[in-house]
């Protein structure tokens, strides 16, 4: 059975996401539910999708619907167990982690100066979450206290947020604390 392998911990952080980014709630992530993803964050950003950073944005967030529609077998709908059947396979294929991490950072780093703001960050979180969570998320994952991310510190913590399964990990705050 896909996802079976999950720990009880990836289970909850993957979850967490799953829900968020169900927008109709129905149990299934679909393109729509990506395409609404898409529209909240290019909301809090104040443009849209005619612009050519919203382009960008929806080129990368549909891109990345295609990916795990694909990798859940082209249904055009993916369960929360496909999902972790997903995340059960990728520390096999760290690469494709990492460059979807790659897209994600283009995503997130809005004004193309190479680094992530907390303010920047924040507004990914809460499109992708509906909210910004407290706790200090953003200086948890600023391992260096510069107040920023660089590419290589948000690529880590992508990493141990979908592959890894350590709850200590910095990465595993990637979405706000599980």
């Amino acid at each position: 059975m896909l996802g079976a392998m999950a720990s009880d911990f990836q289970r909850r952080k993957i979850s967490r996401v799953f829900g968020a980014m169900d927008a109709d709630h129905d149990g299934y992530l679909t393109e729509s539910d990506f395409r609404a993803l898409t529209a909240r964050w290019l909301d809090l950003r104040g443009t849209d999708a005619g612009t050519p950073e919203g382009e960008r944005l929806a080129a990368i967030m549909m891109g990345w619907w295609a990916t795990l529609d694909e990798a859940a077998g082209r249904g055009g709908k993916v369960t929360l167990d496909q999902v972790l059947g997903v995340v059960d396979e990728l520390p096999k294929m760290p690469g494709a982690v990492t460059g979807t991490a790659a897209a994600m950072f283009e995503a997130v780093d809005e004004n193309g100066d190479g680094v992530i703001s907390a303010a920047e960050y924040h507004r990914m979180i809460e499109a992708w979450g509906g909210d910004t969570p407290g706790g200090g998320v953003f200086a948890h994952l600023d391992l260096d206290g510069d107040g920023r991310l660089s590419r290589d510190e948000f690529t880590g913590h992508w990493y141990e947020f979908w592959a890894g399964d350590d709850p200590a990990a910095p990465g595993s705050w990637v979405f706000g604390r599980v």
